[in-house]
C-alpha cells in the first residue's frame, strides 16, 4: 500500500472518532412540562440522530428518537427540538408517574465509535424551574446583543427624564 494513501487512511479514521460527545444532561419544569436538556459537542457535520428513553422498573422505555420506535404512551406528549449543539426533549403534563432514569443517547451519522449515552434521574419535587433565559444563554450572539445594548438604553431613559 501507497505510505501517502495510508496516512490519508489513518487521517480519516482519527477524524472521524469522537464525532460528538455528550458534555451535559440537565431537567427542569417548565409549566407542567418536563424539560430535558442534552448538550453536545459535535465535531462533524454528519447529520445526527438521537433517542430519548427513560427507565422504570428496570425497564426501558423509549419516549422520542430517531434510532428506534417511540413508545405509543409517549408519543402524543413527546417533543424534540434540535439547536446547535443542543437536543431538549419536552415531555407533556410531567407527573410522577413519569420520574425515572432518563436517558439521552446521540450518534453522528458514519461515526463508528459508538453511540454517546448520558443519565440523568428526575424526580418532580427535586426538579427546579427552567430558567426564563436558558435558551438565550446558547447563544451567545443575543446574550451579546443584549450587554452592548445595556448603556444605550440607560441613556434613553436620561435623556427622557
Amino acid at each position: 500500500m501507497n505510505p501517502t494513501v495510508s496516512i490519508a487512511v489513518i487521517l480519516t479514521v482519527l477524524q472521524a472518532a469522537h464525532c460528538q460527545m455528550i458534555k451535559d444532561l440537565s431537567a427542569c419544569l417548565l409549566g407542567q412540562s418536563l424539560r430535558v436538556d442534552c448538550r453536545y459537542e459535535n465535531k462533524t457535520s454528519n447529520p445526527l440522530t438521537y433517542e430519548f428513553s427513560i427507565t422504570k422498573d428496570n425497564r426501558k422505555h423509549v419516549i422520542h428518537s430517531t434510532i428506534s420506535v417511540s413508545e405509543n404512551v409517549y408519543r402524543s406528549r413527546a417533543n424534540v427540538t434540535m439547536h446547535k449543539n443542543l437536543v431538549c426533549l419536552y415531555l407533556q403534563s410531567f407527573t410522577t408517574s413519569d420520574e425515572g432514569v432518563y436517558m439521552c443517547e446521540l450518534k453522528a451519522t458514519n461515526d463508528y465509535t459508538g453511540n454517546q449515552i448520558k443519565n440523568i434521574t428526575v424526580i418532580k419535587d427535586k426538579l427546579e424551574k427552567c430558567a426564563g433565559f436558558s435558551l438565550l444563554i446558547q447563544n451567545t450572539s443575543w446574550l451579546l446583543l443584549l450587554l452592548l445594548s445595556l448603556p444605550l438604553l440607560q441613556a434613553v431613559d436620561f435623556v427622557s427624564l
